[in-house]
């Protein structure tokens, strides 16, 4: 199964909303050129693979290493948080419940929002951060393939993406129940990130609003979003502006700081919003003000809608899935630990074969080499299977590698 690899063992270490709050996950939160550099340092330290996930839910390293110290710094280094923070909230998961836990984040079971796909497409987005940093080897590459067939298999197969319940449709999901006439309101959508789109997106596909604007501090990239929903976009020197006119405002942002204060707020006219950002972004004492509704996105998934019913009835189905692909994966791992034996048994066994042909061929006369080699190489190949087929299905791998090593006396080739 999973071993340690030169005295190290495969680790998650991370924090997540199921323990820390969204000021906490916002404290462990990272930039991009954040995970560029911790990535980089990785490297120069050693490390031979390490998978970063940072989303507004979560912040996890996978890898392997001595101590998970080593990965807890290396977090702690590259964000705001604290050892001390970390200890508070975060976890360290060791070798084969931490695949069980890539595995279930991967898939959406351990979603805000159980059963969120959106998680699978910045797994893999980290996948190709930590291979162009040369951090993904054969095992983290089969891994994650491994997590992508199953998140594709619960999807096709389960119910546990039916219905709406990403982050993004809950938001709109409470708009529609929550604004009057929504269709006629003024919405304005601040920062275009994936949230947003997405929000943005299910925004006209449900509410028929033609009023939405959207502001983003790079107007290049609101231009092109708005150009694939017919939006109108203002510049963010704009944003009080607009601001004080809207009847709905969305924030998804990524700024380390709020971007959204109480003097931007027209107290005389009544606002949601909604801050869909980690960290938050709209500054709690906006709350002051008797015309705002302000919900962050926490409050937002707490929200129980039928579709979240709907999809906890497909978990044992969805964890079925896992575990056959687990297991496919681990049989992976089994095999390409037991393939050097089986290779340097299949040398022994040929260098045997070798010598009494040989012998063979000096002693008798008339010796017909052709038809011994055919005999010898049969003979060789079933020993070999016989051997495969007992190392694929023993529950005591290293025991019958060791066997095998002492008494055909193998160096691995």
């Amino acid at each position: 199964m999973l071993q340690p690899t030169k005295n190290k063992s495969f680790y998650c270490v991370g924090l997540s909303y199921q323990k820390a709050d969204a000021t906490m996950r916002g404290m462990f939160s990272l930039t991009s050129e954040d995970k560029d550099s911790l990535l980089t340092q990785a490297k120069k330290e050693g490390f031979e693979e390490l998978l970063l996930i940072a989303t507004c839910n979560r912040t996890e390293l996978y890898g392997y290493a001595e101590h998970p110290f080593q990965l807890i710094h290396l977090l702690c280094e590259y964000s705001k948080g604290s050892v001390d923070d970390f200890q508070k909230v975060g976890y360290v998961i060791k070798s084969k419940e931490a695949v069980q836990h890539l595995f279930q984040v991967g898939t959406g079971l351990d979603s805000q929002i159980l059963g969120d796909f959106e998680i699978i497409g910045q797994m893999k987005q980290a996948f190709a951060l930590s291979r162009g940093k040369g951090l993904a080897n054969a095992f983290l590459e089969r891994l994650m393939n491994s997590v992508i067939n199953a998140s594709k298999r619960i999807k096709n197969e389960t119910a546990l993406s039916s219905g709406a319940a990403s982050v993004s449709f809950t938001a709109v999901q409470y708009i529609m129940q929550n604004v009057p006439d929504v269709s006629q309101k003024s919405i304005l959508l601040f920062g275009v990130g994936k949230i947003g789109r997405n929000t943005c997106e299910n925004l006209i596909k449900h509410t028929q609003n033609e009023h939405i604007t959207l502001i983003n501090r790079t107007r290049e990239k609101a231009e092109q979003v708005a150009g694939k929903f017919n939006v109108v976009v203002k510049d963010f020197a704009d944003l009080q502006t607009e601001i004080s006119q809207t009847d709905v405002l969305i924030v998804s942002t990524g700024a380390a700081m709020p971007t959204v204060h109480k003097h931007f707020i027209n107290p005389e006219r009544p606002i949601l919003i909604l801050d869909l950002s980690i960290p938050k972004n709209v500054d709690e004492q906006v709350k002051e003000l008797s015309n705002v509704t302000l919900l962050h996105m926490d409050e937002l998934s707490k929200r129980k809608d039928e579709a979240l019913e709907r999809r906890k009835e497909a978990i044992p189905h969805a964890l079925q899935i896992i575990e056959e692909v687990k297991n496919e994966f681990y049989q992976w791992l089994d095999n390409r630990k037991f393939a050097p034996t089986i290779k340097a048994l299949k040398a022994k066994l040929e260098g045997l074969k070798e010598a009494e042909l040989d012998y063979q061929r000096k002693k008798i006369t008339d010796f017909n080499e052709q038809q011994a080699e055919v005999v010898a190489n049969r003979i060789i190949q079933k020993i070999t299977t016989h051997f495969v087929n007992h190392l694929k299905d023993t529950s005591s791998l290293d025991e019958s590698i060791d066997w095998l090593q002492q008494v055909f006396q193998l160096e691995e080739v």
